[in-house]
């Protein structure tokens, strides 16, 4: 079987927001989203607490953004830990969730206090979470390459 996230050269492969592929399910459109944080084989990977406490905070804030709670569907980390799948509901391009991209990375950026669902109850490694790296990560990310994001931050390489 193919899986067409495999078919992406990651040595060429820049950091940005990039379809990841398109989903039909019934009569609606899923588009799931690479959200490349990390230049692949290139920056040393996440640290699992930075990234585990980015997913609690991009899903939080997806899922209470007015225009946005209804059509976020998943928000999880990369197994290589380079960057983060967002799928929506809605047959999107980068382009369209650039804004919210732009909203969720300052969100995190400015984070403070308790992060979100960090309870032995609420999620199951309660105890790998790091605010301080994941704003760092974040704020590199939001400066570098979504304050001026080009072409290349928002299609795959060919």
């Amino acid at each position: 079987m193919k899986v067409a996230s495999f078919t992406i050269d990651h040595d060429r492969l820049e950091r940005g927001i990039f379809v990841s592929r398109r989903d039909s399910v019934g009569n609606e459109v899923v588009t799931t989203f690479d959200i490349r944080i990390k230049k692949p084989n290139t920056e040393p990977c996440m640290d699992t607490a930075a990234i585990h406490t980015l997913e609690h905070l991009m899903a939080v804030y997806l899922r209470g953004n007015d225009r946005w709670a209804d059509r976020t569907i998943y928000v999880g980390p990369m197994g290589c830990r380079t960057g983060m799948y967002v799928i929506f509901k809605g047959d999107l391009n980068s382009e369209d969730i650039v804004d919210v991209m732009k909203d969720t990375f300052k969100y995190i950026m400015d984070f403070e206090g308790e992060i979100p669902a960090t309870t032995s109850k609420e999620c199951g490694n309660y105890l790998d979470h790091n605010l301080e790296y994941a704003k760092w990560e974040c704020a590199k990310f939001y400066n570098e390459i979504l304050m001026d994001i080009k072409k290349e931050n928002l299609n795959y390489p060919d």
